[in-house]
């Protein structure tokens, strides 16, 4: 995997994801984000989850791989150089504490290995992106599928929020956010995602 710089990801981008949990849905991109770290490679692997400290779930997304620097005014299709599947996995009961307490998310949303991530293919515009679904499959069924039609702010409008805000340069990476379908998910589980018919990555929960 090239190495990775910034992790940014943005949170409830989908209406029906934000209704499933109770969540308000945003005027404006909500960014948190990963440690390098928690950032891994997609490919069948056993992925170790804290086991210890209550649900883990899974949120699916589509992840963008940053190939230029950002400036005003540049497009997605110019500044994205690659796309990917991810899993933004999430220790929703420390999320829960936490967002009662008005702490940061880093307890819930850092740790090691909860940023998996498929290989990057070429990205091939966000017009052509826009024609496919993508979808997460838990132990052979069917558990999430996301379009980014459906997202509440368009690849453009995060970049643009992410660039102005914070910056974006080579190797950033994007999780843009999850459609609705999240649970937890328990040792022994398989995750594959696809993008359309095709498997791009998958892992195994240990």
């Amino acid at each position: 995997m090239t190495m990775i710089q910034n992790v940014y990801c943005v949170g409830r981008n989908y209406k029906l994801h934000a209704a499933e949990l109770g969540n308000d849905v945003p005027d404006e991109p909500m960014i948190f984000m990963k440690p390098s770290h928690a950032a891994t490679a997609l490919n069948g692997q056993v992925l170790s989850m804290p086991q210890d400290k209550g649900e883990v779930h899974y949120e699916g997304e589509l992840v963008l791989r940053v190939k230029r620097a950002y400036e005003p005014g540049v497009s997605v299709d110019e500044l994205i150089g690659g796309m990917a599947l991810g899993i933004d996995f999430t220790l929703r009961d420390v999320q829960t504490v936490i967002k009662k307490k008005g702490h940061p998310w880093t307890a819930a949303k850092g740790f090691k290995n909860s940023a998996p991530i498929s290989g990057f293919q070429d990205f091939p515009g966000a017009e052509a992106a826009a024609a496919e679904d993508f979808a997460v499959h838990k132990n052979g069924s069917e558990v999430q599928r996301g379009s980014i039609k459906d997202m509440i702010f368009s690849l453009q409008e995060i970049v643009d929020y992410i660039g102005t805000n914070y910056g974006l340069g080579e190797n950033d990476i994007i999780f843009t956010g999850t459609p609705a379908g999240v649970g937890p998910c328990a040792a022994g589980d398989k995750f594959e995602l696809y993008w359309g018919d095709r498997l791009l990555g998958s892992c195994v929960i240990g």
